[in-house]
């Protein structure tokens, strides 16, 4: 049976019995969908611990009202890991994880203020600092991340390199719909219409011979587009609709010339 620690002085205590297991670790914000699911079976075929935390963190918001628009299913999100196998559910409160508010973050270099650190001001500060705190805490083998949050993914497993963590983090291939939609808790904010509109983002950034094209055949399906860049062998873009912020990514196209 699954084992749910809300206090951190119960995580500590459930910690100290895994010593000598390996351990597997999913961070999470919730609302959890298949992409989640997939990051959770990939770490229960490779660990003999699974331990899945829930929090969402409000140092990654640079807007309230996003911050409570983002979808919160606690008790659906526990019984979806605990289907998959997982032993372990950390859901911790904000009091304990910033004791003093935000006194002490994380800060990106300059290098990495673009793309996401350019249009989510805090938000890498953010993901960093969380971060820390939860490997710090959890203190497992592997840690799991999507490739969905591509950038996120970079900085994260640069932060794990610099300063010596012992974890060592996995990418994880981002699972799509049908549609090529890429699984994300904020798609639930969209209406059915939106949602299926939200599919051409995956065929703009697959399809087009370069970014500049991708990003006017967004605009011109009536995406609002903060950007569409190519970097670290990536065709990156995040959009708007319905007022819903999206991203993705896939690797640069290699683009054939056509033959006659």
């Amino acid at each position: 049976m699954i084992h749910v620690s809300d206090t951190l002085a119960g995580w500590r205590t459930r910690r100290r019995g895994l010593e000598g297991r390996s351990i597997g670790f999913v961070p999470t914000m919730g609302a959890l969908h298949r992409g989640h699911s997939a990051l959770v079976e990939r770490c229960r075929a490779e660990n003999e611990i699974v331990a899945v935390s829930i929090f969402v963190n409000p140092l990654q918001f640079d807007d309230t009202t996003d911050l409570e628009r983002y979808p919160r299913t606690l008790d659906q999100d526990i019984a979806l890991v605990e289907s998959l196998g997982a032993d372990e559910v950390i859901v911790p409160s904000c009091s304990e994880l910033y004791p003093h508010g935000y006194r002490f973050r994380l800060e990106p270099h300059s290098s990495d203020l673009v793309l996401e650190g350019e249009y989510r001001p805090g938000f890498l500060q953010g993901v960093m600092t969380i971060v820390l705190k939860l490997l710090n805490l959890v203190r497992a083998d592997r840690a799991y991340f999507g490739e969905k949050d591509y950038q996120q993914l970079r900085v994260v497993t640069e932060m794990a390199r610099e300063f010596f963590l012992p974890t060592q983090i996995i990418p994880c291939p981002t699972v799509r719909e049908e549609s090529g939609l890429a699984m994300s808790s904020r798609n639930a904010l969209l209406s059915p219409q939106a949602r299926d509109k939200a599919a051409y983002l995956f065929q703009a950034l697959t399809t087009a011979a370069a970014g500049a094209q991708a990003r006017a055949a967004l605009e011109a399906r009536g995406f609002v587009v903060e950007y569409v860049e190519e970097r670290w062998g990536r065709r990156l873009a995040a959009v708007h609709l319905e007022g819903v912020r999206l991203i993705d990514n896939v690797p640069v196209p290699e683009i054939r010339p056509c033959e006659f």
